[in-house]
């Protein structure tokens, strides 16, 4: 993305708290969770930007206290062939956030591999619930704190 381009963009968003930063000469920014549908409503509907494609979007364990974990959506507008990321900061007792399936439907499957694996609650998701492991699975095997080995018997496997 060009330095006009950059310069478009955060104009606007300028209305918004958002922290820019840089990730490989790819633009990325922090939004707060609270400002994350109307920012992404803009970044996909304004004539100038048109982020049209959620191409992928992952879940990171910090493993600190505050805001413990984030989810980074990749972003690419075809028409424009460029790309943001969009990293939203997650409290650590109660990981949620809006969904983002209204602006893009393809986040629905990375936001499910999200909240199983990460323990993310996605508000507003038509279809929340696990992907990999049990519905009965209490926990969340991609967090910093779960064990290398797994928890014994927390899973039944099957017969030889």
């Amino acid at each position: 993305m060009t330095g006009d381009r950059l310069d478009l963009l955060k104009t606007k968003l300028q209305n918004f708290n958002i922290e820019y930063t840089d990730v490989n000469g790819t633009p990325a920014f922090y939004i707060l969770k609270d400002d994350v549908l109307s920012v992404c409503n803009i970044l996909k509907n304004d004539e100038s930007l048109k982020f049209d494609s959620c191409v992928d979007a992952v879940s990171v364990d910090r493993f600190v206290k505050k805001d413990r974990f984030e989810m980074i959506y990749n972003l690419l507008s075809l028409e424009n062939n460029e790309r943001v990321f969009i990293k939203i900061r997650l409290d650590s007792k109660k990981p949620e956030m809006e969904s983002l399936i209204p602006v893009w439907k393809s986040a629905d499957w990375y936001e499910r591999e999200a909240y199983d694996m990460m323990g993310i609650n996605f508000l507003n998701h038509p279809d929340l619930r696990r992907m990999y492991m049990p519905d009965e699975f209490e926990y969340h095997p991609l967090r910093k704190d779960f064990p290398l080995m797994g928890i014994p018997d927390s899973i039944p496997l099957p017969n030889k």
